[in-house]
């Protein structure tokens, strides 16, 4: 492989599936550990397990990419600097993708001296955001599912010398963008940002009498569209989405690339491995911006899965098999949300248009016309070339992990809020003009607005807090830049960042006032520093917080911090909409949970339709040392009814 060639970057969560991408021939493979991984749900490696791994792929100059991509609490910086010093000590690994910025000194501090990446749940999206990632020490970035061909163009062209991008090319789609989707954590504490998401969006919704997967996305494939981005250098790595997918999606999944990249010709049987490889039907999504595919336009299942059929006579339930079933592949029958929902062993082969027939368990349970999904595949080839290197893998030395006793220097608390006796500020944002709501009362104080609104037509007063939005891409960065520069210039000092990397839209930040804001998703006290030494004036914390880590921060923060005790707080942020669902009208959850979906610029918003409300617990935050308090109000659409119900998210819980 030469210099220009891009590196195709194999997912693994799990031994076989690690296996399976070395018998493919990947140019790297990307894994999670048991805790602090975006895909807490697949099996992922202990660091024993993943040293001797790491140890066979490195024999074959393959590269290991090990994903800490996990919000940090507070409560939790000695543990990841333990797991840290551990895998520096005893994996031989070469990237580190996260998306919390206080993994950098907690890395550096434990050993590690390789490289750092953003994770796609970084949500670095513009191009001079990547001069800010750089200058904060990553020299690669994630780029978002949602580009199009012309914006990863402009992303590369843009693109710091020793840095590097690595794009998307195949797997499953999130309705939001990554690092701003709240749906699972909303409904009950189990965070996307931790690992921990449910997929509430791939759930029936109902609007209007009709019930549908609204928000269940097909999966995206670039296939023979790689060409051109074949022809982009600084895109140097093409990573597939799938850490929870089997082994057989892996290694059909990397040998069809691998053909598309080296063998173009061979385009018929790279297609022919895709299909194989057993993933929902998929699309190009936005990657052709002359021809744009909206994922949720589908009639057809997005369970996860090569769909084979649906159930028939639950009296004696058995489906017709739309593929030939061999001895050991595995089975899904029903969504997860379904009562009757169940795994199934294929014990004997099956030909094509045979019937397979249910366990009898599932008498008189499964429904008429339910889904089955085959979602792992035993076929002979690949069995006896994961058994090969099981063999290898066997002859590898195994490592006894030794307890780590050191633990970062022990954080003081900060004099500077400890001594503040300055009264709170109470910050109301909205999208241009303000609303008064009917459930409580309009808190007095300073006013913000959300720049981007009215296509960045407002005129804000001198004093006006100006927000960012949570996404800003690179077709909106001139735009965006060009309104900060005329608000500086009118005297303009108070600006809220919505990511990291929204410093680089600013030409001489040290004379502004810039605090980050509650989409940077910040849970500990080291990420805030950090933004200290990098420019900012203040933090508004993550919203998805628990009480414990509220409370922790502000005594050991060196910068003031705010917290959002009032919202209408999005499930979701995404580029995207079904044709079938109407915006600013209601839908509703199987469960009778409201929400709507609103549009601002290119960008939709999910709504719940009861706020987060923490006003009852302003005097204990204050107590803990806030001092600005946020409410963000947007107007909710005529017809939608908002509930009155608790909003204190997690507060009460144990954020997952």
């Amino acid at each position: 492989m030469n210099s220009n060639t891009p590196m195709i970057l194999a997912p693994a969560g799990n031994k076989t599936s690690f296996l399976a991408a070395i018998a493919a021939g990947a140019d790297a493979i990307y894994c999670g550990l048991k805790i602090f991984s975006a895909r807490m749900e697949a099996d992922n490696f202990s660091i024993e397990e993943l040293s001797r791994l790491a140890a066979l792929a490195k024999s074959r100059q393959i590269k290991v990419y090990i994903a800490f991509n996990s919000i940090i609490k507070e409560s939790e910086q000695d543990k990841v600097f333990k797991i840290l010093t551990k895998l520096c000590e005893f994996v031989q690994f070469d990237v580190l993708i996260v998306q919390d910025l206080a993994m950098i000194p907690l890395a550096k501090k434990a050993g590690f001296k390789k490289e750092f990446h953003v994770s796609t749940l970084g949500n670095c999206t513009f191009p001079l955001g990547l001069e800010a990632a750089k200058k904060a020490g990553f020299s690669g970035v994630v780029l978002p599912r949602e580009y199009t061909i012309d914006e990863i163009k402009e992303m590369a062209q843009k693109t710091p010398e020793d840095m590097t991008l690595e794009v998307f090319i195949h797997g499953a789609l999130c309705y939001s963008i990554s690092g701003r989707c709240y749906w699972s954590s909303w409904f009950g504490g189990k965070s996307a940002l931790r690992g921990r998401c449910v997929q509430p969006c791939r759930r029936i919704y109902e609007q209007k009498n009709q019930k549908k997967r609204h928000f269940s996305c097909m999966d995206f494939s670039a296939d023979v569209l790689v060409k051109v981005l074949k022809k982009i250098p600084q895109v140097t790595t093409w990573k597939i989405e799938g850490r929870k997918k089997s082994p057989h999606y892996v290694y059909y999944t990397v040998k069809a690339y691998k053909l598309l990249r080296d063998e173009p010709t061979k385009k018929k049987e790279a297609l022919s491995y895709l299909d194989y490889a057993m993933g929902r039907e998929f699309s190009h999504y936005n990657l052709l911006s002359q021809r744009i595919q909206n994922p949720l336009e589908h009639t057809s299942e997005t369970g996860s899965g090569l769909f084979l059929g649906r159930v028939k006579n639950p009296a004696e339930p058995y489906f017709i098999a739309r593929e030939e079933l061999f001895s050991g592949d595995l089975l899904r029958i029903g969504y997860e949300e379904n009562e009757f929902h169940d795994i199934e062993k294929v014990t004997r082969a099956i030909p094509k248009k045979g019937r397979f027939f249910l366990s009898k368990r599932s008498k008189f349970k499964v429904k008429t016309g339910t889904p089955v999904f085959i979602i792992d595949r035993r076929g002979p080839e690949l069995q006896s070339l994961i058994k090969t290197l099981e063999s290898e893998l066997d002859t590898l030395e195994k490592i006894q992990v030794r307890p780590i006793l050191e633990t970062p220097s022990s954080r003081k608390k900060s004099a500077r809020l400890l001594a503040s006796k300055k009264r709170p500020v109470e910050l109301l944002v909205s999208r241009g003009r303000h609303t008064s709501s009917k459930n409580r009362d309009t808190p007095h104080g300073d006013t913000g607005i959300w720049i981007s609104a009215n296509a960045y037509g407002n005129k804000p007063p001198g004093k006006t807090w100006l927000w960012l939005d949570p996404l800003v891409f690179p077709g909106e960065e001139n735009i965006c830049r060009n309104y900060l520069d005329q608000a500086v210039k009118k005297g303009t000092k108070n600006f809220v960042l919505n990511a990291f990397w929204q410093i680089g839209l600013f030409k001489d930040p040290q004379n502004l006032n810039l605090w980050a804001g509650p989409f940077c998703n910040i849970t500990n006290s080291m990420t805030i520093n950090l933004m200290k030494t990098h420019g900012f004036s203040g933090a508004i914390v993550s919203p998805e917080l628990d009480r414990e880590t509220f409370l922790s921060l502000p005594s050991n923060s060196d910068l003031p911090l705010g917290v959002v005790t009032h919202a209408n707080w999005p499930l979701a942020v995404s580029r995207i909409i079904s044709p079938d669902l109407t915006p600013g009208q209601m839908f509703q959850s199987p469960k009778g949970e409201g929400a709507w979906v609103s549009k601002s610029n290119n960008t939709y918003y999910v709504f719940p339709n009861w706020p987060l409300d923490l006003t009852d617990q302003k005097e204990e935050l204050e107590r803990a040392g806030y001092s600005v308090f946020v409410s963000l109000q947007e107007n909710v659409p005529k017809g939608v009814k908002m509930k009155s119900r608790p909003g204190l998210w997690n507060w009460n819980l144990k954020l997952l």
